[in-house]
This record gives structure tokens, C-alpha cells and sequence, in this order.
């Protein structure tokens, strides 16, 4: 997975006298702190960012000169800034000011009542934010399992930060139906995040199945998905046959094809209608692609949202990269069941099969996966709809939205996939469309609330608790983040948000 270098130096004293003889211990809580993050900050494909450590502790003008230069030429995006004793803060400018001015800052320091690394913190940090700086700040030590925990969930946010920060999303189509919450609004996504995006014709898609698909590799993908869920394929010789099944994978293989070709990083395929209506239905395509794995073995997950929704797809981004890499979950806001305080979140379209069973392996998730038919009323070109019931976790649940023009938000929930007995699972699903997939979920936070604030129709998850990492993350990028329920009221506003 795409990750950016971090960097992570020690403020430190002029004092020779001081910097010499406090020289040993502050490197070995420099280089402690390096290897606390290289072990907690694993991505699901078993790589980590890379840490560039400071050669010195920044204790003068030149230090901090020749330390910020040699990160600078590292290409590192974001910095930790540790604090071990006090230190003298006006060194914080030549330093950052030789690796760039927007990089994100993390100021860490330990609680030790015997050097002041706390007052070194607040006095440079509060010159920081003196000039309008955006920083964070965490005190603790590096054996305080809540202490790591914060530190990770920043550097998640940052990582996912700084990398979408170079990073272009592929529209296929226009927004699908004239959904206007599903568009790519530009401007605000380069100001607040620096992803830009790029709109191109699915009639490039059709042509590319049409002409360049390698059909050997189409039958390939066939025979593993017969393998893969053998009966629960549900041929029905009109809307579900062995041809429009093998469209979609043509589908799929042509999205694959024109994102490496365009650089995309992620994509939204609009779908409804023309592609629905004219070639194929979507479904299986975007599933292949948010999946962490097809016929030929583990890949990394692309996020691709249906029905083209750009600020949908924006989001699984973030969330995939909060996540280390992990499929997001893309669903429909369907209906909500007020007797049991439980949503149903289903559409026919991108959920990834992973969310199934939460497995690497793709048989472990097919067990419990359907290929239906089509709906010919909605989807007459035909091909398979996807339908499986998400397996019980801890989800994370999040979406961006757009007030006034420009102002971005996001609205986000912690909560889960309730277990459910299978008959009422099934009864549930039956209110709604059984041939889809479903979440059953439950969050933090009331019905009132979240319709109050909710952007649009579409919602997003991710496994485990992300909340904390994706407010560091709307912080960093000036986006406002509304946390629904328990963990919105305990959540502290930063400074520019109190001040406006």
C-alpha cells in the first residue's frame, strides 16, 4: 500500500553543557518512540511507512537547519516533534521551515516531573499555533498502551492525509441520476485534501471490453467464481446466464486496464443507466475491485463506489487508509427499524465480499455470498447482484459532506454489525430486497441525531474503531467532523474551531 515517510526528531537545549549531558537519554527516547511506531503502525499487506529519524537533536540554529534538510530530502509528509526535556522553541521555524510549510505536526512528549519536556511542548507548540499552524498534541509515555494507541491513530490520519494529498480519483460517467451529493465538487476536495479527479466517458469502458480484454483471462475469473460459490450462483437463463456474467468481468478487467493507464488511484463507476441498461450491471466489477483479492491470488483493495459517488468514493479512501489498507464498505441508508434501534443499510451494488466473513480468504467469504439475477426492472442489461448479510463486528461508519459551496464536514459513528438469528434476518432483508446485501448495524448515536446531520443517501464503514483516527484526520485537513452520539459530546473542539 502507498504510505509517505514520517519523520520524528527531539527538540532539545543549546545549552552544551545541558544537550551533552542529557545527549544518551534523549536518543534512546527518540529511537524508542521510532521503533514503538515501526511495530504498531503495520499495514494489512505487512509494509510500513517508512521512519526517517533525526541523526541529531535539533539544539541550534544549524542542527536544526542541517536535521529539517536531511528529512526534506527524505521526502518526509509528516513530523512528530518529541519533547524529553525543555528545549528552546524559536528553533522550531529553521527546522520545519527547511522540510516545508504544510507538512502535519504532531508535538509528543513524555510526563516526567524531573525535565520539563511538557513546558518545551506547550512554549514551541504555542508558537506554532501563534502563526496559525494546525498541530496536535500528546503527552505520555511510549510503555502506555492508551499513549500508542493516540500516537497511531494520528500517524493514520496523517498517512492517509499526505497520501491522497498526490492522489487522482477516475469518475466513470457523471454523477448517476442526477444524485448532485454523488458529484465531485473540485474545488474543496484539492483545497482541503489535494485529490483531484478526472471524468471519463463509460463508452472508453465499453470499448475497452469490447476490444482489449483478454478473454482467456475473462474465463479464468469465471471458473474460479463457479468454484468459488458453485450453486449459489443462480443462473436463470435470462437475466443471469454464463455471458452476462462474463460481461461484468469484462467490465472489471476494463476498469482495471484504464485506471493504470489514467493513474487513477481509486474510482466511481456511474452505472444506472446506461451501463445497466445497455451493457451490464456493476455489482460484481466493483466488488472484484474492493475485494483484497480475485482469481489470481491477494491484491491490494481499489476503492471503486457505485453509481459514481465521488465524495463516497473520497471517503472509502480515507477510510482505507485509516484502516491500513482494509476493504471499505459502501451502503445505501435504507431503512430503519425503530423497535429494535437498527438500521438497514443495503444497496445493490459495491459492497466487498470481505465483509462477509472479515477474511483474507476469498473461499471463507463465498461460503456465505448469492449471485441473484438482475432485477429486470431496475437493471435490464442483466448480470449477477451480490448478496450476502455483513458477518457481527466493530464498524466504524463515516461519510463527507458539502455545506454551503465549500465548507466540508464529515459526519462520523462508531458502531457495529448486529448478530442476528437468521429468520429474522431474513425477514428483515425481505422488507427491503432480499437479492442485495445487507448490514444490519446499530450505531452510537439516535435516529434524531443522525438524520439531523447526515449529508446524502450513502453511507461508509470500516472494521474497529476509527473514530479517533478520522477526527485527527478531518483536523489535519480543516475538515469539520460531526461525531454522532457518546463520543461526540467527549470530544474536544481545537483551538481554530473554537476561534473560527
Amino acid at each position: 500500500m502507498r504510505s509517505t515517510p514520517i519523520g520524528i526528531v527531539l527538540m532539545d537545549d543549546e545549552r552544551e553543557h545541558v544537550y551533552t549531558q542529557s545527549h544518551e537519554e534523549n536518543m534512546r527516547a527518540l529511537n524508542g518512540w521510532a521503533d514503538v511506531i515501526r511495530k504498531h503502525l503495520k499495514n494489512v499487506d505487512g509494509t510500513t511507512p517508512e521512519i526517517v529519524v533525526g541523526k541529531e537533536t535539533i539544539h541550534s540554529v544549524r542542527t536544526a537547519q542541517k536535521v529539517g534538510e536531511e528529512l526534506s530530502k527524505a521526502n518526509v509528509k509528516q513530523v512528530i516533534m518529541c519533547y524529553n526535556v525543555w528545549n528552546f522553541p524559536f528553533m522550531v521555524w529553521p527546522f520545519l521551515n527547511s522540510i516545508g510549510k504544510d507538512v502535519p505536526v504532531l508535538s509528543l512528549s513524555n510526563n516526567d516531573g524531573k525535565y520539563p519536556g511538557n513546558v518545551g511542548l506547550l512554549a514551541t507548540d504555542g508558537a506554532l499555533r501563534q502563526a496559525g499552524r494546525r498541530t496536535h498534541r500528546i503527552v505520555g509515555d511510549m510503555d502506555d498502551e492508551k499513549t500508542v494507541q493516540k500516537v497511531t491513530s494520528w500517524l493514520r490520519a496523517s498517512q492517509a492525509y499526505t497520501t491522497m494529498q498526490n492522489e487522482v480519483y477516475g469518475m466513470y460517467g457523471g454523477h448517476s441520476m442526477g444524485m448532485e451529493t454523488g458529484y465531485f465538487h473540485l474545488t474543496p476536495a484539492i483545497s482541503h485534501l489535494g485529490t483531484t479527479g478526472r471524468q471519463i466517458d463509460q463508452l472508453l469502458l465499453v470499448k475497452r471490453m469490447e476490444e482489449d480484454v483478454d478473454e482467456a483471462e475473462v474465463e479464468r475469473g469465471f471458473v474460479w467464481l463457479k468454484e468459488m460459490l458453485g450453486p449459489r450462483i443462480l443462473f436463470d437463463g435470462k437475466m443471469l446466464t454464463p455471458e452476462t456474467l462474463k460481461n461484468q468481468l469484462r467490465l472489471y478487467l476494463a476498469m482495471r486496464m484504464v485506471n493504470e493507464e489514467k493513474g487513477f488511484d481509486f474510482c466511481g463507476l456511474k452505472g444506472q443507466r446506461e451501463l445497466t441498461e445497455y451493457v451490464c450491471l456493476g455489482d460484481v466489477a466493483e466488488m472484484l475491485m474492493n475485494d483484497p483479492y480475485d482469481w489470481n491470488g491477494p491484491k491490494e483493495p481499489t476503492v471503486c463506489a457505485t453509481e459514481a459517488d465521488s465524495y463516497g468514493a473520497v471517503t472509502m479512501q480515507m477510510l482505507k487508509y485509516i484502516s491500513g489498507g482494509l476493504p471499505s464498505l459502501f451502503m445505501d441508508v435504507r431503512l430503519y427499524h425503530p423497535e429494535k434501534d437498527l438500521w438497514d443499510w443495503c444497496n445493490s451494488g459495491n459492497h466487498s465480499s470481505y465483509y462477509a466473513a472479515y477474511s483474507m480468504d476469498p473461499k471463507e467469504n463465498f461460503e456465505k455470498v448469492t449471485f441473484h439475477p438482475a432485477l429486470e426492472f431496475y437493471f435490464k442489461a442483466g448480470g449477477a447482484s451480490v448478496e450476502f448479510d455483513a458477518g457481527p463486528a466493530e464498524l466504524t461508519f463515516a461519510r463527507l459532506g458539502l455545506w454551503d459551496n465549500d465548507q466540508l464536514y464529515m459526519v462520523i459513528m462508531h458502531g457495529e454489525v448486529a448478530e442476528l438469528p437468521e429468520e429474522e434476518r431474513k425477514a428483515l432483508n425481505a422488507l427491503t430486497d432480499p437479492t442485495w446485501p445487507h448490514v444490519h448495524a446499530r450505531i452510537d448515536g439516535t435516529f434524531e441525531e443522525f438524520l439531523n446531520v447526515f449529508p446524502c443517501n450513502h453511507v461508509l464503514g470500516t472494521p474497529g474503531d476509527q473514530v479517533d483516527a478520522l477526527n485527527y484526520l478531518c483536523e489535519i485537513a480543516g475538515i469539520t467532523p460531526v461525531i454522532l452520539g457518546s463520543r461526540g459530546k467527549t470530544r474536544l473542539q481545537p483551538l481554530w474551531e473554537i476561534l473560527g
